[in-house]
């Protein structure tokens, strides 16, 4: 309902027009026909949008018409923007695609998923919102990736079974839990010692509350480890 692809029951959802707020599906869609490095810059953000015409444009070699040609340079030149395409290819790299030209249409599902959340991450929109963004991506990546979503000054919204990724970089935990949500300020650690408070309180029975805590504190110490094998 967030991301706008669907629509609530009752109430209304309002986000401030200056916000960009950007969706990684967890089975996003890409034009067929573009390469990876066209898919990246196939964007309304003016930067990308530049860079993408930028791109087309010299790749007709003499055929350009070189007034436009000129004008995206100086344009480009305006916005700063000539370190994006190092920074979209260092993305790619970092997230396993190195074949820039190879069509989108020929990309696995996993390769798609990775085009994508590099497409966002260039993006920088405002409002991340994140289906499962670690499916398709190797130890290596994950880390990676939590390490540059943590020192990302942007506001992150994610959905995700892996409980370790969550522990390393959500300050807030949201638990959808018989038609209420419940929010903890902490991270996943933090979240099922006090779910556990709650539950108690709530005389759900204490046996219950404490074997659910020391079930998930025990699968979080093994992390580390199980991850590493």
């Amino acid at each position: 309902m967030i991301s706008g692809s669907e629509t609530p029951d009752s109430g209304t959802i309002s986000i401030r027009n200056s916000i960009q707020v950007g969706y990684l599906d967890q089975e996003p869609y890409l034009n067929p026909g573009l390469s990876v490095i066209d898919t990246l810059f196939d964007s309304a953000n003016p930067v990308l949008k530049a860079l993408g015409e930028y791109e087309a444009l010299n790749d007709l070699g003499e055929h350009a018409d070189q007034t436009k040609l000129q004008e995206l340079i100086d344009t480009i030149d305006s916005l700063g923007a000539w370190d994006y395409e190092a920074k979209a290819r260092e993305i790619l790299s970092r997230l396993g695609i190195h074949d820039m030209e190879q069509l989108s249409g020929s990309l696995s599902g996993g390769q798609k998923k990775r085009v994508a959340l590099a497409r966002l991450l260039i993006q920088e929109p405002d409002l991340l919102l994140l289906d499962e963004p670690t499916n398709h991506l190797d130890l290596e990546m994950i880390e990676w990736l939590e390490g540059y979503l943590s020192n990302l000054n942007k506001t992150v919204l994610l959905i995700s079974h892996d409980r370790y990724f969550i522990d390393s970089i959500c300050d807030t935990i949201g638990e959808l839990d018989f038609d209420k949500i419940h929010i903890y300020k902490g991270n996943y650690a933090y979240y099922l010692e006090k779910k556990a408070e709650r539950e108690f309180r709530e005389e759900r029975g204490i046996d219950k509350a404490q074997n659910l805590m020391r079930k998930e504190l025990d699968w979080m110490r093994r992390q580390p480890k199980a991850r590493e094998n």
